[in-house]
């Protein structure tokens, strides 16, 4: 389970390092632009995939592995373990103004993860996080050279905060955000009409 838990990460990191790569050569090369575009009508879904497959590979390591998480570990689940069934939701209705509401949990598990890696290889930098349980700084494993539990986590928030976020040039965020909203005629009642695309 290590070895494919940290393949996946490996595929995570490369897609997202892919598609900011994309998106920055999106304005002068034609081929980039269209792969953007592919992934923005998926994206909502892939992030959702992220979060799912994060939390189901942080509880099998937990209850079935018996690698029992850390203070930090516990902080990077409280902001993951949400993201699976918000995005679910908003992939479901594609609401892609569930942006906004992740992004505080996404920032919080970027910057918790980021320090737990830190000190994972600095452990002299843990300004004792873990004063309780088992160490912060404790390696249960180390794949292709870097890839840890932490190191994991800090990919999947990463990886999803580009997902949301990195949108085509053409889609402006009023319509972006305005996907699945209804509008309103002139009496209150809603009309069919759907805004944004």
């Amino acid at each position: 389970m290590q070895v494919f838990a940290s393949l996946l990460a490996v595929v995570a990191l490369a897609g997202t390092v892919l598609l900011l790569a994309c998106r920055l050569l999106a304005p002068r090369w034609t081929p980039a632009e269209r792969a953007v575009n592919a992934v923005h009508e998926s994206a909502l879904w892939l992030a959702w995939l992220v979060a799912a497959t994060a939390t189901v590979g942080s509880l099998w390591f937990s209850e079935v592995a018996d690698y029992v998480p850390c203070r930090l570990c516990w902080f990077q689940r409280i902001c993951m373990y949400p993201l699976a069934g918000i995005l679910f939701v908003a992939a479901w209705r594609r609401d892609r103004s569930v942006r906004w509401y992740a992004l505080p949990l996404l920032v919080a598990g970027v910057g918790v993860s980021s320090y737990h890696s830190l000190i994972e290889w600095k452990p002299w930098l843990d300004s004792g996080a873990c004063g309780v349980g088992p160490s912060c700084t404790d390696v249960w494993f180390r794949r292709f050279g870097f890839l840890t539990l932490a190191v994991m986590a800090l990919v999947a928030f990463v990886a999803m905060l580009v997902l949301l976020f990195v949108t085509p040039r053409s889609t402006s965020d009023d319509e972006s955000d305005d996907v699945a909203s209804v509008g309103m005629n002139a009496r209150g009642h809603e009309s069919s009409e759907r805004i944004g695309v």
